[in-house]
């Protein structure tokens, strides 16, 4: 059994900062992608930032130079930096990731999500 965890979404102003986190736990023996998508009301879900267990990352355009996708390995987390936040960041953000569990399955997961609110 295999479970993600985010948290650190809330309301914060335009030019604001937050921070999100997701904890895989669980009989993991690797992790392999740990990535961040977006959901705003009304639109589809898109991958707002990507990385690999190798430490490659990228970003969407939109998000390029003001978000950080950042991970601890040792501790099973991806971390979101998000920097310079603006209105239209406003959305439900789920981390997805991909495991390899003590049993050989090949899991794909997503988090809980957690909204994040740029308003004034």
């Amino acid at each position: 059994q295999v479970q993600l965890v985010e948290s650190g979404g809330g309301l914060v102003q335009p030019g604001g900062s937050l921070r999100l986190s997701c904890a895989a736990s669980g009989s993991i023996a690797s992790i392999n992608g740990m990535d961040w998508y977006r959901q705003a009301p009304g639109k589809e879900r898109e991958l707002v930032a990507a990385s690999t267990s190798g430490g490659s990352t990228m970003y969407a355009d939109s998000v390029q130079g003001r978000f950080t996708i950042s991970r601890d390995n040792a501790k099973n987390t991806v971390y979101l930096q998000m920097n310079s936040l603006k209105p239209e960041d406003t959305a439900v953000y789920y981390c997805y990731t991909r495991v390899v569990t003590t049993t050989s399955r090949y899991l794909r997961l997503w988090g809980q999500g957690t909204l994040v609110t740029v308003s004034s």
